[in-house]
């Protein structure tokens, strides 16, 4: 593959003024983005949420829970007095977002799972011109991924040792020995902590030549040894190697903890979607549109390296492909020339295509029930937008390849997925090989109940005035489309008012509690069509009539996993995806219509 050229002078002035600039700035809104919930706040080593908390390295708080809540939990029969420390302690550890047991079995083979999966791992910030960084690796993994994203290129000033980078831009660049030895790293001490094994899947993007390609095999082999996935795990013979089953995956619990590559695989006729014309966008700034237009077009005068045998051979489970037709789900769904184990990938616009008006969904979801597939962001998302997540799960996708430089509304939502999980979570029944393609929809009622919040952080350079409520946005597919539908529901205003809160006036003789301890005492309600992948993205806002009303604390869960009719607490998020310390109470309610 050819080493990526320097940039031209124009280029470099370019690159100096937006060095000056904020990249994830923007003076109008991206048509990406909904609305002010959706933008999240650049991660750094700090963050723990994102892909379902890690067990590792997480930093917690101490929590502390109102007056005003004991009272209230007084008055719902939950304590039997304000001085019940015993049972308010065991009320706060009670966790309220409980996957359950079934989407924790580890039986099944691994395409009938999601994956928490990252995309360019080793940025920071913006995909033309931000700087890569190894330890990204380790926040990342950190926070819930269990599949990160290796750009390998041939390194011209020291031909043994590849580098990680994002080809034909101005991104910086780490050795990708580094790399290797972090995932490493990570994989070792959670194995000590022991926190339960789950395999780590690398989408290994190769753009070496076969010398550089030999390198990458070496320095794999030899930084992550008997970690490495290196060969098939069941013995010949069996069933995985037959003519008859020749595409029977193996399963989650056969791979332990184990370092499993995702190698490349060329196909005549293959097509690279990421490329598409159908990606321009009017939204975007002027100086990124120049930048991404001159990456395509040093993208597009490369060819495709070829991968040597050695490499090839890595790909024990997963050999990435970019089809060029639909043979890998139409008819019989049997890629043309494809390789053992294929691995559908394509990005979000190539397999819009594929599903327009829901044409396709179940001869897909199918193919996905059996094979794996990786979405990855369309051309245009170069800031570091996402694409939104819920659709192409209910596709069946298990990689959905997300930019982690923000926790915005679709990490919120992998993270809801993923929680209290290893990164790995089967997916509804519908969606397994022995499931039906479209679900059983029911009918349903969701009451939330929400009685108040202790310790809502108060925003940098602001002392008081907080007039704080809670907006809840119920998530999920919108109909046959690729698109999310969300409705949303709020709390009135919280509002000290002299001694007492018309809430405290209600109900007791207290002093109004301060506005970084609310009491709602307020039901929301929804009713939907329940497929399993229904989420909620919960938030506490100040409503400010002078500015926009910022967002205060966050959290997000997957409807299946909340346990209902309890009253417990939600531990709330920043926009960086680090712990507030601030508390929700709220109890669900989810009834048969």
């Amino acid at each position: 593959m050819a080493e990526p050229t320097e940039p031209s002078a124009p280029t470099r002035r370019l690159t100096a003024k937006l060095g000056k600039l904020n990249p994830f700035k923007s003076s109008k809104r991206s048509k990406d983005v909904e609305d002010d919930e959706d933008v999240g706040e650049d991660i750094d080593d700090t963050t723990v949420a994102g892909g379902g908390h890690s067990a590792l390295d997480q930093i917690h708080h101490d929590l502390r829970v109102s007056d005003a809540l004991k009272s209230f939990l007084l008055r719902q029969g939950v304590l039997p007095s304000n001085n019940d420390l015993d049972g308010l302690a065991a009320l706060l550890d009670k966790p309220l977002v409980t996957p359950p047991a079934s989407v924790l079995d580890r039986s099944h083979p691994l395409s009938e799972y999601f994956i928490s999966s990252s995309h360019n791992t080793y940025l920071r910030a913006h995909q033309l011109y931000g700087n890569s960084d190894v330890d990204a690796y380790r926040t990342i993994l950190t926070a819930g991924a269990r599949c990160v994203e290796i750009d390998a290129w041939d390194n011209p000033n020291d031909k043994s040792e590849p580098k990680v980078t994002h080809g034909y831009t101005l991104v910086s660049n780490v050795p990708f020995r580094a790399v290797c030895e972090v995932i490493r790293d990570f994989v070792d001490k959670e194995a000590s902590l022991g926190t339960g094994a789950a395999p780590v899947l690398l989408s290994l993007e190769n753009h070496c030549d076969p010398e550089g390609q030999l390198r990458l095999v070496q320095i794999m082999r030899e930084v992550f040894g008997d970690r490495l996935l290196s060969k098939a795990v069941r013995e010949k013979g069996h069933q995985e190697q037959s003519e008859a089953n020749p595409t029977d995956h193996v399963r989650l619990e056969e791979l332990g903890n184990k370092i499993a590559v995702i190698v490349e695989y060329h196909i005549p006729g293959e097509v690279d979607s990421s490329d598409s014309s159908s990606d321009s966008s009017s939204s975007e700034e002027e100086d990124d549109k120049k930048a991404r237009e001159e990456y395509k077009a040093r993208k597009k005068e490369a060819a495709a390296a070829m991968i040597i045998p050695e490499l090839e051979e890595l790909g024990v489970y997963a050999q990435s492909v970019k089809p060029g037709d639909d043979s890998w789900y139409a008819g019989e769904g049997i890629l043309t020339n494809g390789p053992h184990h294929h691995l559908i990938n394509i990005s979000e616009v190539g397999l819009a295509k594929h599903v327009s008006d829901g044409a396709n969904t179940e001869a897909i979801q199918r193919h996905n029930s059996k094979h794996l597939m990786r979405v990855f962001p369309k051309g245009t998302r170069i800031s570091s937008r996402n694409l939104s997540p819920v659709p192409f799960w209910a596709l069946g996708a298990q990689i959905l390849a997300l930019n982690w430089q923000r926790f915005d509304a679709s990490m919120q939502l992998n993270e809801a997925l993923f929680a209290g999980t290893q990164g790995y979570v089967l997916k509804p029944s519908n969606l397994l090989q022995s499931g039906g393609g479209e679900p059983v929809k029911a009918r349903k009622r969701l009451r939330l109940q929400v009685g108040g919040a202790s310790d809502v952080p108060v925003p940098k350079g602001r002392d008081s005035g907080l007039k704080p409520y809670v907006t809840v946005s119920l998530v999920q597919k919108d109909g046959s489309t690729l698109k999310q539908a969300k409705r949303k529901q709020k709390t009135a205003a919280y509002k000290r008012h002299g001694l007492r809160s018309v809430v405290a006036a209600l109900h007791s003789s207290e002093e109004s509690p301060a506005e970084t301890d609310p009491i709602w005492d307020e039901t929301l309600e929804w009713e939907f069509e329940d497929d399993e992948l229904v989420f909620l993205r919960i938030f506490i806002k100040s409503d400010d009539s002078f500015a926009s009303n910022p967002i205060l604390a966050v959290a997000a869960v997957r409807l299946l996993y909340v346990v209902q009719r309890e009253w417990g607490f939600l531990r709330l998020l920043d926009l960086k995806g680090r712990e507030t310390g601030c508390t929700l109470l709220v109890r669900f309610e989810v009834d048969d219509l």
